[in-house]
């Protein structure tokens, strides 16, 4: 049965950006060590697909602990704006959509450039609208990220695929068809596009080789309460029998394990001890080990996590980021921070981007010593920092600066802050309030 449900507010009470100039800086003097509580926010990876997965119904789908701050949320709220969806935040992470009226089925460049997320509208547009026009992605720029198959999915399942003046038309008049699709490689965009797609198609589609990221079990979730019939969440092969519609929902937006893994490294470089709300240790094994062996005690006490280290940091490891269940590519730049503190320092090998040492010359700027050779980096320790003025390139860079200047003798000061605004809410005063001297400089009014 549908379910219609009321907004928790008007939509023009949302929160505003940060800072509308992107120029804010973050202004750190280290050596203090971390002692409180954080809370841990929606999983910013979940909460932008689960908006998109709201294009599936007409009814109002209604969203709890969504980190509606970041900047990336209020993007694709305005990417959803532009299609024709009502998109109203409320109190506490609180969040409702509303799809029933869509006007375009287009998603223009303007915005679609600004994060790569807003790609995953096509599978939803496509799936209930039969067509969609979606500007080639944007995001941070650490490789390329081609979207080749979530094109060959569709095309699978039915779809024609043409590009046009720089937009990816998709078209299905007769309605997408359940298929059997195996990807190259494993991709979690592809993955979420391709599940989002196949709930409305006719039939039965399989993926193989599908991504078991735990923002794709949540998708799946927020799905199936919808009234979608999935099998397989969390395997490499996931099974959907295509339903005519979907109903509205309430669901509530998985803990961000990014945000958790980011405050747990924090702790092992500054030591003291910190408690991280509504956060759990399930999904991240691979980050546990090593934080251990360099002596940080990692405590699962309830819903929350405990961090702690009094003694000295031990010795660091060698580490190469994997697909889930391995290490996080999201990770990989906050742990290099926390190896050039480690004895013997240690050695990361990328595998997922082509482009994410670009943190590395920033460090340098510090006193880290770090060599690169191919997609590995070798990291000295341990290493005195020293304060710099550094500047942001990604997201989980500008993390990994602030997480530096946490141990650094003197002052140092983070450009660009922008990026980290994308996917962390309030970090500068989440660990203001665990004893950290760290402010935010505001931009300047024009």
């Amino acid at each position: 049965m549908a379910t219609t449900v009321k907004p928790f507010i008007q939509p023009s009470q949302a929160p505003a950006p940060r800072s509308k100039s992107g120029t804010d800086l973050i202004r750190i003097q280290g050596g203090q060590p971390l002692h409180g509580t954080i809370e841990i926010s929606g999983a910013k990876n979940s909460a932008l697909i689960l908006m998109c997965a709201a294009l599936l119904t007409e009814d109002t789908m209604r969203f709890t602990n969504m980190p509606t701050s970041l900047r990336d949320i209020l993007t694709l709220t305005k990417v959803l704006e532009s299609l024709g969806a009502t998109v109203a935040t409320g109190p506490e992470g609180t969040m409702a959509i509303q799809a029933r009226h869509i006007t375009s089925t287009k998603a223009d460049y303007d915005l679609v450039k600004e994060m790569r997320a807003s790609f995953l509208v096509m599978g939803p547009l496509l799936a209930r609208f039969k067509e969609a026009t979606v500007s080639m992605p944007g995001g941070c720029a650490i490789g390329t990220r081609p979207i080749d198959f979530h094109l060959m999915g569709f095309e699978a399942m039915g779809a024609t695929v043409t590009l046009e003046d720089g937009y990816m038309r998709v078209c299905a008049p007769h309605g997408l068809k359940g298929a059997d699709i195996t990807f190259p490689r494993v991709s979690v965009g592809a993955t979420e596009n391709i599940l989002m797609a196949a709930v409305l198609a006719a039939g039965i589609t399989r993926i193989f080789n599908a991504a078991c990221e735990p923002e794709i079990v949540d998708l799946g979730r927020c799905l199936i309460a919808m009234g979608a019939q999935i099998e397989g969440l969390g395997t490499s092969t996931i099974t959907i029998t295509g339903v005519p519609s979907l109903h509205g929902a309430l669901h509530q937006v998985v803990a961000d394990r990014i945000e958790t893994g980011t405050y747990m490294i924090a702790a092992a470089m500054a030591g003291g001890q910190i408690r991280l709300k509504q956060a759990s240790t399930e999904h991240l094994q691979a980050l546990i080990a090593p934080l251990q062996a360099a002596g940080v005690t990692i405590t699962q006490d309830d819903s929350d996590i405990i961090v702690e280290r009094s003694g000295p940091l031990l010795q660091g490891t060698t580490i190469t980021t994997e697909v889930h269940p391995g290490f996080p590519t999201d990770l990989q730049a906050q742990f290099m921070a926390l190896l050039t503190q480690c004895q013997g320092g240690g050695q990361i090998t990328e595998t997922i981007w082509e482009n994410r040492f670009m943190h590395v010359p920033e460090m340098a700027r510090m006193g880290a010593k770090i060599t690169i050779e191919g997609n590995t980096a070798t990291i000295k320790g341990p290493q005195a920092l020293t304060g710099a003025k550094v500047m942001a390139t990604d997201l989980r860079a500008s993390a990994a600066l602030v997480l530096a200047g946490l141990v650094a003798t003197g002052t140092t000061t983070v450009d660009r802050v922008y990026h980290l605004d994308r996917g962390y809410e309030n970090l500068e005063q989440k660990l203001k309030a665990c004893g950290a001297r760290i402010e935010r400089i505001p931009a300047e009014t024009p």
